[in-house]
């Protein structure tokens, strides 16, 4: 982290008594894994005197909510401020704290209940309407705040054991994200920006201009996908990122397209309904 990046967080870990004994200064990025069965409050932060929940916590790190479909959805829903906005505001009858909460968020999940709907070698056991059940844990608004949705198919036990020599190794993906990095405080030199997610719809015109192709190209996947406003401009703006770990300067249709790809994908549901 920069050294503002690891003031701030050192701060938050220091008002919620967290911050590790004979510490100073909190130098790497936070990872924060809760429990599926945490409250509200654990999460989002709160009680009689307010505190910083998990999301806080993360803040400028990574929050990792595995088994997400078991957090209950009340809990959940409180992660749409957050995503949306980089804060959280905690009301109590003392007054009103607002807390930073820019964080990425990683969260893994079933398809269904017995695990296996989208597997191709094992048969599901669910009922479809156990797996829109399921499924509908997460709402609309969650899904639409995630930029990168990726299904994980099973791994050949071949693969578990043989070593490929082809795979990219951690250091040169570290390698091609730090010159991405690199390439957007350039790019935001003088901006309280971090990163491309904190860019704003106007600051998008600015920083994520696509040419005549790509515009039509956006505007029919836009309509096909019933893309709201709000995934409309994270589809710039992560193909804004995907451009900047390609070294290109411009945002490219290969770019948007793949961008796309990524998008929730809802067919797993309308198939078993």
């Amino acid at each position: 982290m920069t050294l503002a990046e690891s003031l701030e967080t050192t701060k938050i870990h220091s008002v919620a008594g967290v911050l590790p004994s004979g510490v100073a200064i909190i130098n790497s990025r936070p990872f924060r894994s809760p429990h599926h069965t945490s409250s509200g409050v654990a999460l989002v932060g709160g009680g009689a005197w307010p505190r910083p929940g998990e999301i806080s916590l993360a803040h400028r790190g990574v929050l990792f909510l595995d088994e997400f479909t078991e957090f209950s959805k009340a809990v959940l829903e409180n992660l749409r401020q957050p995503l949306e906005d980089g804060i959280i505001t905690v009301s109590r009858a003392q007054g009103s704290l607002t807390f930073p909460a820019k964080f990425s968020l990683v969260a893994a999940m079933n398809p269904c209940p017995c695990g296996y709907a989208t597997d191709s070698e094992q048969e599901c056991r669910c009922s479809p309407r156990e797996v829109l059940r399921y499924q509908s844990k997460i709402s609309g608004p969650i899904l639409d705040r995630i930029d990168l949705h990726i299904e994980v198919a099973r791994v050949k036990y071949d693969k578990l054991t043989t070593e490929d020599g082809k795979i990219e190794d951690s250091s040169q993906i570290k390698s091609r994200v730090q010159a991405a990095r690199d390439r957007q405080n350039f790019r935001f030199k003088g901006l309280k920006l971090v990163g491309n997610s904190e860019l704003t719809p106007d600051l998008i015109k600015k920083f994520c201009k696509i040419d005549s192709q790509s515009v039509s190209f956006l505007n029919q996947a836009a309509r096909q996908m019933h893309l709201s406003a709000r995934s409309f401009h994270r589809v710039l703006k992560l193909g804004r990122t995907i451009a900047d770990l390609a070294g290109k300067e411009e945002i490219l249709t290969e770019h948007l397209a793949e961008a796309l790809q990524y998008r929730p994908k809802l067919g797993h549901i309308n198939r078993f309904c």
